[in-house]
């Protein structure tokens, strides 16, 4: 799998840009605010219709312009493909494949997956459960289209449940459509357990084996999927989990009435992370964590790879100046087989060492260097 041409139109401080990749290592360096993380920021939202960096569509845009263009020549399945993303200020996105109009973003990342890593991912063990949760939201959605439709069934469900708990003691009629939106939060609630706990049990595999390898045998990492507590078993089938998701959500149905909050559903999971029996949120030192965060995030690599039997495209966008060389090294010998991006400051040449081309970007404009 690769992305072999971007083309860009007034995307962010891209007014219009067209750039050929090399198929193995792609190096992109210049100086803060020129545009780097920008260019990754547009391979990602090909790959799964959202920025990880903006809250809505309009932010891409230029600060002049009325709407953007992303465009990508993907080789995928053997095959190749056209990627296309239409953004605008006042209207709704298009999303286009071979020229075929997309109805969702799932049918993007069919085509076309990456895995975006960033220095914030570095504090991916040390924040809260939000954190984690997006990981996973971020992971499955390319890889599970259902857990992807999933997702948005759930948020929509959950949003108006919130209003109906929000507004009920003005609006008492308003607690007559509870029922149903609790059974759409339990019904897509469950398939959102099914999934996470299934990604979560080849995550913990992969990321074990990499914390290993990167603390010399010297740490044993575990990764656990902690979720309501009537689910016992989250990897159980589908309707038992429905169920067990429908008895936690009943019995917690006087509190949210008293707090006028959603207090039942997979929107409070999280992944806990230990290191050697001991909760490495709470108890490992900065080294361990980035670590095992470095480990988790090459896990996802590692599982789209088997999965789908085809390497995602890796976008590491400043990560290396965060390292020591230690760490450094140990995500550069785990970037072969598939392509990669990297960014880096003016002064950190180190990943030209890998070959490939190496890109100059200054004021939005891209140039192959020598």
């Amino acid at each position: 799998m690769r992305i072999d041409r971007l083309t860009l139109e007034h995307f962010r401080n891209y007014n219009r840009q067209d750039v050929a990749f090399d198929t193995d290592c792609n190096v992109i360096f210049g100086e803060n605010a020129q545009g780097k993380t920008n260019l990754l920021e547009a391979v990602q939202y090909l790959s799964c219709g959202h920025s990880s960096r903006a809250k809505s569509d309009r932010e891409l845009i230029g600060f002049q312009a009325e709407n953007a263009l992303i465009q990508g020549q993907i080789f995928a399945r053997d095959r190749e493909f056209v990627l296309r993303t239409e953004l605008y200020r006042e209207k709704r996105r298009k999303l286009w494949v071979n020229k075929v109009p997309a109805k969702t973003s799932s049918e993007l990342s069919q085509v076309f997956q990456t895995v975006f890593f960033c220095p914030e991912d570095l504090l991916l063990i040390r924040e809260g459960a939000a954190a984690r949760r997006k990981f996973l939201d971020q992971a499955l959605c390319q890889l599970r289209p259902r857990y992807a439709a999933a997702l948005a069934a759930y948020r929509r469900a959950y949003a108006h449940k919130t209003r109906i708990l929000r507004d009920c003691e003005e609006q008492p009629g308003l607690l007559d459509m509870l029922p149903e939106f609790n059974e759409r939060l339990i019904q897509s609630g469950a398939v959102i357990i099914h999934y996470r706990a299934q990604f979560t049990e080849k995550l913990a595999v992969c990321a074990a084996s990499n914390h290993a390898d990167c603390s010399g045998g010297k740490e044993k990492l575990s990764v656990n999927y902690k979720t309501v507590s009537t689910v016992l078993n989250p990897l159980e089938e589908l309707p038992l989990l429905t169920d067990q998701l429908r008895a936690h959500m009943e019995s917690h149905k006087q509190a949210e009435l008293g707090s006028r909050l959603c207090l039942s559903g997979p929107h409070k999971d999280d992944l806990l992370v230990e290191i050697d029996g001991r909760d490495a949120k709470t108890y490992s030192s900065q080294g361990q964590t980035r670590t095992a965060a470095l480990s988790l995030k090459l896990a996802e690599r590692e599982i789209y790879k088997n999965v789908t039997g085809e390497a995602p495209i890796l976008l590491l966008d400043d990560v290396l100046s965060e390292l020591d060389p230690r760490r450094q090294e140990f995500v550069l010998n785990r970037i072969s087989g598939g392509q990669v991006f990297i960014t880096c400051c003016e002064d950190d040449r180190l990943p030209v060492l890998l070959g490939g081309k190496v890109f100059h970007i200054a004021a939005g404009k891209v140039l192959e260097s020598s």
